[in-house]
């Protein structure tokens, strides 16, 4: 069964959402596994596997550093130097949090890879949304996976004029600077040529608006949207109750 656009973002984002206020370490570990077996049944896990390992490095770096190192709450010291402390609290501390966002940074991204531009655009005309806002909503929602198609492009005609990025972590940031300015022009230049085209359609000119492309919306769907849609609102009003009941 194919989703309507819809569909895939309410599932992400109230798996997103009910995964933060569950807080629970085998809940988190079990979205993960699942974003994972979709991403390799929608072939895009390597693309994704490369963005979230660029989003996540350094973020679960730092959480284990703060929490590990300099977490007040933390009774069973394992290591310590001068006011740093290695806990075994603040490494729990650290792995849930770092599972709980990974978690919600994977169904994101394989939302943003699998859910189809053209789809999204024609069904947010047809709700009545302005089309040129449509599309810069489309195009954000796909902007990473673009940033990781051309990046790739863009090592590869650089690893093939010779330039080795391989290697050490100083290369690498060498190498950073030959990869970072090709693509921020070319995405300079490919925003202007969009402008162009979008004028081109007609994307600013007022009136009604009529699609070639039919989304079809299924009932089923449209009540799932509404159950999650209330199940991570339920679960962010009962996480919210918790944290005051326990304070």
């Amino acid at each position: 069964m194919r989703l309507h656009p819809f569909t895939s973002l309410a599932a992400a984002g109230s798996t997103a959402v009910m995964t933060t206020a569950a807080a629970s370490l085998p809940l988190s570990l079990a979205v993960i596994a699942a974003a994972v077996c979709l991403s390799v049944a929608g072939g895009v896990e390597r693309r994704m596997a490369a963005a979230a390992a660029g989003i996540l490095a350094p973020l679960v770096l730092s959480l284990f550093i703060l929490h590990g190192l300099f977490f007040p709450e933390g009774a069973a010291v394992l290591a310590q130097w001068g006011p740093a402390r290695v806990t075994v609290e603040g490494l729990q501390f650290a792995l849930d949090r770092s599972t709980q966002l990974s978690a919600s940074v994977l169904v994101l991204l394989l939302c943003s890879f699998t859910i189809s531009v053209p789809d999204l655009v024609a069904a947010l005309s047809a709700r009545g949304v302005h089309a040129r806002f449509a599309f810069v909503l489309a195009s954000t929602l796909t902007l990473l996976p673009a940033i990781t198609t051309r990046l790739g492009r863009i090592r590869h005609a650089q690893e093939a004029r010779g330039l080795v990025i391989t290697g050490g972590v100083f290369r690498r940031m060498t190498a950073f600077r030959w990869q970072a300015v090709p693509l921020v022009l070319s995405l300079v230049d490919e925003a202007g040529t969009r402008a162009a085209a979008l004028e081109a359609r007609g994307f600013g000119g007022p009136g009604p608006r009529t699609s070639y492309r039919e989304v079809p919306d299924p009932p089923f769907q449209r009540r799932l949207r509404l159950v999650l849609l209330l199940a991570a609102a339920a679960a962010t009003v009962v996480r919210l109750g918790q944290s005051w009941v326990g304070s």
